[in-house]
């Protein structure tokens, strides 16, 4: 792919124009052309999955050259595709990608035996999820349990303020990083009964912290017990997580804590396979 910074018609309004802000799903606010240009793509969701010219245009707050301009490059690219009279999808390449990245993601690679195995012994569903942002995405899963109806396949964004999955990554975060995400969840969070401020929500994490894993019941799924414990980088930061979910009537106190221990040996698994054998 040619370098992006190289491409002449890749620029912002000319030098003085006044310049237009328009809201974004980030956080951020985008500080330069390649930012932008991703902007682009970030409007995409379940909720929105086709724009018009005028309404990119109005959410983004580009003006009308710059906006042809990043649609042209990510047609050209693929990433996006026309859906009749000025209006846009997510194009094939998306697809493509996906592709790519399912025979390539160690921790798909390395995760799947440790799904089905997990899947073997139990009557659940298991997944890996990973993180990013406020977002958190199944990447990979198996079932035994026809019960069991996941409300997220891959690539379905999850809440990061319900769940074990949302927890046993939280638990894991440094403090800083740890509370700024818990303010942006903390409605969720309080909702289901992780504590009533950020400081209770931070002391509950730090019990899951010592444990290794964390348990949900019903917070995702109504009637599923969740299981969970993070994958961990190189730099021993969470980047994804392993999960069980098994119907409520299938357990007790004493089988949940035993899979917890199933579940994070599993987890401290993977993540000794990805970072020796990757």
């Amino acid at each position: 792919m040619a370098d992006i910074d190289a491409i002449p018609f890749l620029c912002d309004e000319s030098p003085g124009a006044p310049k237009k802000r328009g809201r974004r799903q980030s956080n951020m606010e985008p500080t330069n052309s390649l930012e932008r240009l991703i902007g682009l793509l970030d409007v995409f969701s379940e909720e929105r999955l086709e724009w018009s010219f005028d309404d990119l245009m109005a959410t983004l707050g580009y003006s009308r050259p710059t906006l042809y301009r990043y649609i042209k490059i990510l047609k050209s690219y693929g990433f996006l595709a026309s859906s009749g009279s000025a209006h846009y999808t997510l194009g094939p390449r998306i697809v493509e990608l996906d592709y790519l990245v399912r025979r390539s993601d160690a921790v798909v690679l390395h995760g799947a035996p440790f799904l089905r195995a997990l899947t073997e012994r139990h009557r659940c569903t298991a997944l890996v999820v990973r993180w990013y942002g406020n977002k958190i995405l199944c990447v990979a899963s198996e079932s035994s349990n026809d019960r069991l109806v996941s409300s997220y396949p891959r690539g379905r964004p999850m809440p990061l303020g319900r769940g074990a999955i949302a927890r046993s990554i939280l638990a894991f975060l440094p403090r800083a990083q740890m509370l700024r995400l818990i303010a942006l969840n903390i409605e969720d969070l309080k909702a289901v009964g992780a504590g009533e401020t950020s400081e209770d929500i931070a002391r509950n994490l730090m019990r899951i912290h010592r444990t290794g894993y964390a348990v949900a019941y019903g917070e995702v799924t109504p009637g599923a017990v969740g299981i969970a414990a993070p994958i961990f980088d190189a730099e021993r930061h969470p980047m994804a997580s392993l999960c069980v979910v098994i119907v409520g009537d299938l357990v007790n106190g004493a089988l949940i804590d035993s899979i917890g221990t199933e579940v994070k040996a599993a987890a401290d698994e993977i993540t000794r396979l990805i970072h020796e054998l990757s």
